[in-house]
């Protein structure tokens, strides 16, 4: 069901007075869950609780030809499904816009993040590479499925072991796994999406919040060496931000980058302990 203009100015009042309706702050994520291994079938998989949203997001690895410019670098997919099960609004047939923008963000917050060393997933230069796909599910969506999916990513990939592969009959051993983890950066990137209700910047949005937005901007940033830098970004939404509104969207970033990562970090760390 469509928010009604009456509950978006509602919301955009709170946010003037620094509310929201769920009591948090106007920069508060929610309560972040993660759980690994749900699928048995996938290289790596992690389930993503931030609220009420839930999502699924899983890693196949597979064994192909490389592309021509870059003969000795493995090969990264990403894509989603929003499920009916998850919210009404979703129609049958191909994906919508929702669903590729939603799978374009996980694949260019994890390759312009340089998060995997792709160069690592080469088997014989020219000839065969490691390919990694990432799909997506949206199980709930109360909101903020961009900010979940990129979690999950991260989550899955580093759950992920490499598949078997025998060299003499050059195939892969799908269902049978190595102890080796995908070579993957310390540098965890973490992505943001900020959404402008009113006159007010806000995270992590519910469904409602986000149909009261006007405009949001994604942001993936990774620490290296002490310095945060901005390695990919994505407008959204047909209103502008002025520049002051972006210069505050890069300094909250930079600032919330911390939260974010130790929030991660703890859900990741809890997963693989009960998962253990």
């Amino acid at each position: 069901m469509e928010t009604s203009e009456i509950t978006k100015k509602r919301i955009a009042d709170f946010l003037k007075e620094g509310k929201r309706f769920d009591g948090r702050k106007l920069l508060e994520y929610r309560n972040l869950s993660i759980e690994l291994g749900v699928s048995n079938k996938a290289e790596g998989s992690a389930r993503v609780k931030l609220g009420k949203t839930d999502v699924m997001v899983g890693v196949k690895m597979d064994v192909m030809e490389p592309y021509r410019d870059s003969p000795n670098e493995g090969v990264l997919s990403a894509g989603a499904e929003l499920t009916q099960m998850a919210s009404e609004r979703v129609e049958s047939g191909p994906p919508g816009f929702d669903a590729i923008e939603v799978g374009r963000l996980m694949d260019r917050g994890v390759r312009e993040s340089h998060f995997i060393d792709f160069e690592k997933l080469c088997i014989k230069e020219g000839e065969k590479v490691w390919t990694v796909m990432i799909d997506f599910y949206s199980v709930n969506d109360d909101g903020s499925l961009i900010d979940a999916a990129s979690i999950g990513a991260v989550a899955a990939l580093m759950n992920a072991k490499m598949p078997k592969y025998d060299e003499k009959k050059e195939v892969v051993e799908f269902g049978e796994w190595t102890t080796k983890k995908l070579p993957l950066s310390k540098s965890v990137p973490v992505t943001m999406t900020f959404y402008k209700i009113g006159s007010k910047i806000v995270l992590d949005p519910t469904r409602e919040e986000e149909d009261a937005s006007t405009a949001k901007l994604t942001l993936t940033l990774v620490e290296e060496d002490g310095k945060k830098s901005i390695n990919a970004s994505q407008k959204g939404n047909e209103a502008g931000l002025t520049m002051k509104e972006m210069e505050e969207i890069f300094d909250i970033a930079e600032k919330e980058y911390d939260n974010l990562l130790a929030k991660f970090e703890k859900a990741y760390s809890e997963a693989e302990k009960a998962k253990d």
